[in-house]
């Protein structure tokens, strides 16, 4: 894990800092607001006594939790309609950390993806509301590209989803019962290698992009 921060820092992270700043001009081009305007605080922790009075006080309809930390119960039920996670991994098989990276790793193709779910007290065995995926590139892209992607590139899907259900309407869940649930931790060096190795081997018989993947 420690060999693989060091190549991350040394080979991958001048080229997702890049495609970050890329996407984000996009996005902000996409999605023009005033961020400033809307009401904000900065915090130490979101499980903190600052972060609950502002959630209190702003009194928000969703909550968005894009942060590392598992946010305390009292946190995750002050939002009127839920607090909800854009986890970038297939759910239940591939929770917590870099679950698009160990779907790639694996070569569980099919299952690198993003997962919305609505939080709760365990680490992403929420409700489950989406699933997707995207085209991706396993051999130029890196694991950090492509689990931003699978975001960045439902996000019609996740805003057409949280709006319905701001609305009280019935929004189906997917079914996770009977599926294979399993916890993951950091990338190792060695793995990165032999999934980058495996990914040429099949760009040599097969160069088609990836097709969008669902559980």
């Amino acid at each position: 894990m420690v060999a693989f921060r060091a190549y991350a820092r040394l080979r991958l992270a001048h080229g997702d800092a890049a495609w970050e700043a890329r996407t984000v001009k996009d996005l902000r081009r996409r999605y023009p607001v005033d961020l400033e305007a809307i009401p904000h605080i900065m915090v130490s922790t979101p499980n903190g006594d600052d972060a609950r009075s502002f959630l209190t006080r702003v009194q928000p309809d969703v909550v968005i939790a894009r942060c590392k930390v598992i946010l305390k119960p009292d946190i995750v039920a002050l939002p009127r309609a839920g607090t909800f996670v854009f986890h970038p991994g297939i759910c239940p098989e591939y929770r917590n950390a870099h679950g698009c990276f160990w779907a790639l790793a694996n070569r569980d193709l099919d299952r690198v993806g993003m997962t919305l779910l609505r939080a709760d007290a365990g680490v992403d065995t929420g409700p489950v509301y989406l699933q997707a995926g995207c085209n991706f590139d396993e051999v130029r892209e890196s694991h950090i590209v492509i689990q931003h992607r699978v975001v960045v590139e439902n996000l019609d899907s996740i805003e057409r989803i949280l709006i319905a259900l701001c609305r009280g309407d019935d929004v189906a869940r997917i079914p996770t019962d009977g599926r294979r649930s399993a916890v993951w931790g950091q990338p190792r060096l060695t793995r990165y290698l032999r999934w980058k190795r495996a990914a040429r081997r099949r760009a040599r018989c097969d160069d088609a992009d990836r097709i969008p993947a669902v559980s």
